[in-house]
This record gives C-alpha cells, sequence and structure tokens, in this order.
C-alpha cells in the first residue's frame, strides 16, 4: 500500500493501480483501496467507467464509512460522464432541455405566424379589385408528377374526387401529352 501510494504521490498512476490492485480481496479492508483506485480513475487518468467500478465497490464493503457521502456524490457525476463518454454526445440538464424545447416552440409559432401574414399579404393587395382576384385564382394551377400506374381518370379522381375531369387536365396539358392513354412517368401535368 505504502509503495502504490508512493508512486500515486510521484505521478506514476499505471504503476500505483498495479499495486493497489495487487492488493485487493473481497474483504472490507480493501475498501480505502477501492477507494483510492476510484479517485485515481477519476481525477489523475479521466476513466469514469473505471471510477464507478471502484466507488460501487467502495460502497459494497464499506457503505457508512468515512467517504461513502463523497463516493455517492462521485457515482452520480460519473455515471453522467459515463453515459456521455461512452454515448458520444454532451448531456445536457433536464431545465436546459425543456427551455430549448420551448425556443423551438416559439420559433415555430413565428415562422408560422410569419408565414401566415406573407400568405395574407397578396389578398389584402388584390382585396380592393375583386374582378383580378377571380382573375388570379384562376390563373393558379397545380402541378403533378405522374407515377407508374397513373391514369387521367385517377389523377381526375384524386384532385377532383371524380374520374369525370380528366379532359380538363388533357386540354391543360395538350402539348406535352402524346397518348394519353400512356402517359410517361416522372412527367409533370398542370392540374387546372
Amino acid at each position: 500500500m505504502r509503495d502504490a501510494d508512493s508512486k500515486s504521490a510521484n505521478g506514476d498512476f499505471a504503476r500505483a493501480i498495479n499495486l493497489y490492485e495487487a492488493a485487493l480481496d473481497d474483504s472490507p479492508r480493501c475498501a480505502e483501496i477501492h477507494y483510492k483506485l476510484a479517485l485515481l480513475y477519476d481525477d489523475k487518468l479521466n476513466d469514469p467507467v473505471s471510477a464507478l467500478h471502484h466507488f460501487k465497490r467502495y460502497i459494497e464493503l464499506s457503505p457508512n464509512g468515512p467517504h461513502a457521502n463523497e463516493v455517492k456524490k462521485s457515482i452520480k457525476h460519473d455515471e453522467v460522464a459515463a453515459l456521455t463518454a461512452l454515448s458520444g454526445d454532451s448531456v445536457i440538464p433536464r431545465s436546459e432541455a425543456a427551455q430549448l424545447r420551448n425556443e423551438n416552440l416559439n420559433l415555430r409559432k413565428e415562422l408560422e405566424t410569419r408565414a401566415g401574414s406573407l400568405r395574407g399579404a397578396p389578398e389584402k393587395s388584390q382585396a380592393s379589385d375583386a374582378s383580378s382576384k377571380k382573375t388570379a385564382a384562376k390563373k393558379v394551377d397545380r402541378t403533378y408528377v405522374v407515377r407508374s400506374g397513373d391514369t387521367l381518370f385517377s389523377i381526375s379522381r384524386k384532385f377532383y374526387k371524380s374520374p369525370k375531369r380528366w379532359k380538363a387536365i388533357l386540354e391543360a396539358n395538350e402539348k406535352n401529352i402524346r397518348d394519353p392513354k400512356k402517359l410517361t412517368v416522372g412527367e409533370t401535368l398542370v392540374i387546372p
């Protein structure tokens, strides 16, 4: 033990660990050795996983020992450190996570408000001229990319809930559709 303490004091941590581990057995007197090993792993080698093992062994062997309260706090700290090291991510406190969630929600609401005001702006400018509003509504067409198995009937059903408007789709796309019975997959159609 003295030799291990001396090696630890002189910075030869690897040799100190070997000497401490050689002195270990399952007796309660080894609690102090586990404590010293845990401190070496924790403070000198930045190895929270190994430190956790030795801190937990200390508590098992000496639950009411002189370092018990300190060891329990160190266990909590090292569990977080070990999870962070193993996951590769940083662990943030719950309060910070809640703050980030609230900030995220507020930003989403702000985006929705701005998007709504941008959508409303053209409508407000056209509200003074009702006829231009009707003309603009007629000029706004949707588009649809043809998928495998699509027909003019199925596309009409999809947009108008009826297959009867297939001719309107054909007329709006007469420059692009060569054969109304054979649509080209990937082709973009205008849906009036």
